[in-house]
């Protein structure tokens, strides 16, 4: 039996007779604003575009499943932990961090590793990238972060002095800089790399014990990365070649996965760690917390459409299950925040209720109306709590252990032991291959070159902080005096800022 032919509808179900010709007062005549087909396609056309992301603009996405493989349940009692070999269904965003939808795939830069878990409690959603630290701290930080890597305000070109200028005056970023500047700052594709959550969190069991953890996606397919002029030929090339790759794997049967390993620690080990366990711009070293593998993430289906799939799914730190909580993270905190408020703005009030972001499981609250409101909004049922009208009640098993928290309500600087260079320079000195160090070298200088003197002299600096031969093959690299920036590196940040101000 033959299918049945679809008919064409306006968005209001009413057929459409014709789609080629216009309603016109005779031929070829003007057009009749009784044309409702017309104004409707044209009214819709003019508003299809939303707000772009701030940041993570262009990404690609695929649904999948997250599979148990150890028994964690001493550690967090989240469902969709529970047990081995239990599945829970995924979607999964990749992103470049600062550039516009129109961007390339292969360029310099962050990559996001966001994921949905729809689990019988709720979403969950770990929204991490692929390197296990960031550029700040703070979350007071971020937007001027940010607009340095976007366009200057007045030229509206991206700006080398500008990216620079803040990095070099906020050392903390050091860690990150050197990954972003190595080969890792542009991964091979979206299958060939990790995801981490970076920030630390709190897992806490049936007990009330809690316990500090951080995730690390480690991928099934194995590390690959471009070098800068593969990069660059790549951009020329094929601009969405990572999104492409990724739709074609998956298309053609080749599933990519990870492994999940996570880094765990008792209250007590944290307190004694050697470096801040909350500082996300902080590794906790693997020869201190050895990471354990505990589960599998399997990509293995394509959106059927892009905007309703991936330009609406709309991922947020705070959307957390029973068993799984924040920690005192201070980037982390303002994230909790920022990614719901942003969603607000881009989607709506009720951007969870499209489907890409709606709970798999029932989910009974008090928020009404507003606009692209879905359902029955809540029927005739209260909207009010507390109520004596059957309407639903907080489960008071649903909360987290506490955890102690003291001082003064002030604006405090970061004070810690452990200063912002030495993990830099660990990573230079112990984890780097030799052709790791060229190329960390090449993609700096090629890129630093661009800023200003005092900005090339100011960063060098910074870069023999960490590890004096870094900073002298930087400062060659640039034509600096090496004598000239070695004694800028002798400097307090504070004197180093003032030496390099004008």
């Amino acid at each position: 039996m033959a299918e049945e032919k679809k008919i064409y509808t306006t968005g209001f179900g009413t057929p459409v007779d014709n789609d080629q010709n216009s309603k016109t007062a005779g031929n070829p005549g003007p057009i009749l604003m009784q044309d409702t087909h017309l104004l409707e396609k044209l009214g819709h056309f003019d508003r299809e575009r939303i707000p772009e992301r701030v940041v993570h603009a262009k990404g690609a996405g695929a649904h999948g499943y997250f599979e148990v493989t150890a028994d964690i349940t001493k550690y967090t009692k989240a469902k969709f932990l529970s047990k081995i070999g239990k599945r829970t269904e995924v979607f999964a965003r990749f992103s470049t961090v600062g550039g516009e939808r129109g961007s390339a795939d292969a360029e310099r830069d962050p990559r996001g590793f966001a994921l949905k878990f729809y689990t019988e409690e709720g979403n969950y959603d770990m929204t991490g990238n692929n390197t296990p630290v960031f550029f700040i701290r703070d979350p007071l930080k971020f937007p001027d972060f940010i607009h340095t890597q976007k366009r200057h305000p007045g030229s509206n070109l991206k700006d080398t002095s500008m990216f620079w200028d803040f990095l070099s005056l906020t050392p903390e970023s050091l860690h990150q800089v050197t990954i972003l500047f190595s080969d890792r700052g542009t991964p091979r594709n979206f299958r060939h790399m990790n995801g981490y959550s970076s920030h630390t969190f709190k897992w806490y069991n049936e007990k009330g014990e809690y316990f500090w953890v951080k995730y690390h996606f480690k991928t099934e397919q194995g590390i690959q990365n471009l070098n800068r002029d593969e990069a660059t030929e790549i951009k020329g090339k094929d601009p969405d070649h990572a999104t492409r790759d990724l739709f074609e794997a998956i298309e053609g049967g080749k599933y990519p996965s990870w492994k999940l390993e996570m880094q765990i620690m008792t209250p007590k080990e944290a307190e004694k760690y050697r470096f801040d366990p909350f500082d996300v711009t902080k590794v906790w070293f693997h020869a201190d917390v050895k990471p354990f593998t505990v589960g599998r993430l399997v990509l293995n289906r394509n959106p059927k459409n892009y905007f309703a799939e991936v330009e609406q799914a709309a991922f947020s730190p705070a959307n957390f299950v029973s068993g799984i909580a924040a920690s005192s993270d201070k980037l982390l905190q303002g994230r909790l925040f920022s990614y719901h408020d942003a969603h607000l703005h881009r989607l709506g009030p009720n951007y969870h209720l499209l489907p890409i972001n709606r709970p798999k499981n029932a989910v009974n609250y008090y928020q009404r109306d507003g606009y692209m409101t879905y359902g029955d909004n809540g029927g005739n049922g209260p909207n009010y709590y507390p109520n004596s009208f059957g309407g639903p009640e907080p489960n008071q098993n649903a909360g987290e252990p506490p955890f102690e928290v003291s001082g003064q309500a002030a604006r405090q600087p970061y004070i810690h032991p452990n200063d912002d260079f030495f993990q830099a320079g660990e990573l230079y000195r112990r984890v780097m291959t030799d052709e790791d160090r060229d190329h960390l070298i090449g993609n700096i200088t090629t890129h630093l070159c661009n800023a200003l003197k005092r900005i090339q002299l100011r960063q060098s600096a910074i870069f023999y902080k960490a590890d004096p031969e870094y900073g002298t093959r930087v400062a060659k690299g640039l034509d600096l005096d090496v004598n000239k920036v070695k004694k800028l590196a002798e400097m307090s940040q504070e004197e180093l800022v003032k030496t390099t101000a004008k």
